[in-house]
């Protein structure tokens, strides 16, 4: 790579522009490459600009099959620019609106800077020339994201410079939107890690060609996004702490994921999964972590060594962290990377099934975990608390937190499926199917006798809204499990 600065421009119907654009940004002399990324533009964009590649050495083309969301566009330049070691990233539009000649101002901020964006509010008549819905949207959006966000900077414009040399790369992990959020997303994910953000005055013309491709639907989509962002700032700020994601030691034996979970912890962009996100986090950390913290503290020593088996984002672990040692198992690597930011007094991170977990016998003193059981048949749960009994010392406890049948979270749900599937015709499953919930104290006590526990107790009730109920078995002290649980239909364990 011959230059250190690479200007990122993302297209869809472009091709009056972008050969004006290119001759403008070359002719400025920098040491800069110049990439274009089409969406695959009906009018020829994308054809045009590979023959453009083929006159100038240092302009480069990403094609995508379409239209696939501008935030996931400046996502594939921003990662195609660390791929190939840039040291600066430029940002810009096509149409003019950014203009070439303010691209040396940026640089020249950029030596006490991390982020210089480009600012329409430092001057009074910046936006002259747009029309009244186009100021509208934009001056709501800089009041919004003001006003919820406390960004003091213009956050939902595209011009900008990152300084890729001082971002860590994986930055972009807390960054979940595909559309125009991503702009003033991205942003606060920089303004909240404390990474120094400056501004430079631009004006902004019309559009030379074509029209503004933002619609209502994409500024309410940004409207659910912000408002989205907000909350999680209230209930759970950490997801959007910068931190270097978990990376396991080998993926020769990494497991499968039949249930897709890794999809479910990698971030979700509709309304509906928002809400719910918003709403789990909430139950996680104001209802759950208090009894999981009674329970913990009730049937374990202090300094006692606990396997949260299926930890996924491991919100409720805070609270018991300084007095228990945690050691952190699940199938996802996205989860295990949201458990490493949310927790950071971990022991160990272990990346398996907990119907096979890559851990010694008699390992540990406890087993905990919250709302994975009812995921699995009869016969599975079988085979995973007789893993659970493997791997835990004689007389190690398990405690689990299951939802029941009749639980006001599970109404709740099933409420929410019926609107979003039969009502609103909208195919969603907010989770991976619950194929066994608890029914009654009997039927816990019948799992936990055919895989060699014997139940301490059985808890459910007001404390936690009668949300789930919580087992605690013990591990008999016998190397043998018992005999077939034949009412429950489970094979024999040994």
């Amino acid at each position: 790579m011959a230059n250190n600065i690479l200007i990122f421009i993302p297209t869809y119907n472009e091709r009056e522009n972008v050969q004006g654009m290119s001759e403008q940004l070359l002719a400025l002399g920098l040491a800069a490459d110049i990439l274009f990324l089409d969406d695959n533009s009906p009018d020829g964009t994308g054809k045009f600009l590979d023959e453009l590649a083929l006159a100038y050495s240092n302009l480069s083309v990403i094609h995508r099959t379409g239209k696939l969301g501008i935030g996931t566009a400046h996502a594939a330049g921003i990662n195609w620019a660390y791929d190939r070691g840039y040291r600066i990233l430029i940002t810009m539009d096509s149409d003019f609106t950014h203009s070439p000649s303010d691209v040396a101002k940026f640089i020249a901020e950029s030596d006490t800077a991390d982020i210089v964006v480009g600012s329409r509010y430092m001057r009074e008549k910046s936006l002259g020339t747009w029309n009244i819905y186009r100021k509208s949207l934009t001056k709501v959006g800089h009041v919004l994201t003001r006003l919820f966000l406390g960004m003091p900077y213009d956050a939902t414009g595209a011009f900008r410079l990152y300084r890729l040399d001082r971002l860590p790369r994986y930055w972009l992990a807390a960054v979940h939107s595909a559309g125009y959020s991503f702009f003033f997303e991205s942003l606060f994910v920089l303004h909240f890690n404390n990474f120094t953000i400056r501004e430079v005055a631009i004006d902004l013309p019309a559009r030379v060609y074509g029209h503004s491709k933002m619609r209502f639907g994409d500024a309410l989509h940004s409207l659910t996004q912000l408002m989205h962002t907000y909350f999680t700032t209230l209930v759970n700020s950490e997801s959007y702490e910068i931190a270097a994601p978990f990376v396991p030691p080998s993926e020769i034996n990494a497991p499968s994921d039949p249930q897709n979970w890794s999809e479910y912890w990698s971030g979700k962009k509709k309304a509906s999964y928002l809400i719910y996100d918003l709403i789990a986090a909430f139950y996680r950390k104001v209802i759950i972590r208090p009894s999981l913290k009674k329970f913990i503290t009730r049937y374990f020593n202090k300094n006692s060594l606990l396997l949260h088996a299926g930890c996924g984002s491991g919100q409720v672990d805070r609270v018991i962290g300084s007095d228990i040692r945690i050691s952190a198992l699940d199938i996802s690597k996205e989860a295990l990377s949201i458990y490493k930011k949310s927790n950071k007094n971990y022991r160990e991170l272990i990346l398996g099934s907990i119907f096979d977990m890559p851990i010694a016998s008699g390992s540990y003193d406890g087993i905990y975990n919250l709302g994975v059981m009812e995921h699995f048949t009869e016969e599975e749960i079988a085979r995973i608390l007789a893993e659970f009994n493997r791997i835990l010392k004689y007389g190690g406890r398990i405690v689990l937190f299951w939802p029941p049948e009749f639980g006001l979270s599970v109404m709740a749900l099933k409420l929410a499926h019926f609107i979003l599937n039969r009502v609103l015709k909208k195919n969603i499953s907010l989770h991976p199917e619950e194929i066994t919930r608890v029914k009654s104290r009997a039927q816990v006590n019948a799992y936990l006798e055919a895989a060699g526990f014997h139940l301490l107790a059985y808890s459910f009730g007001i404390r936690d809204l009668f949300t789930y109920a919580v087992v605690v078995g013990e591990k008999r002290r016998s190397a043998a499990l018992v005999g077939a649980a034949v009412a429950i239909g489970v094979p024999q364990m040994a």
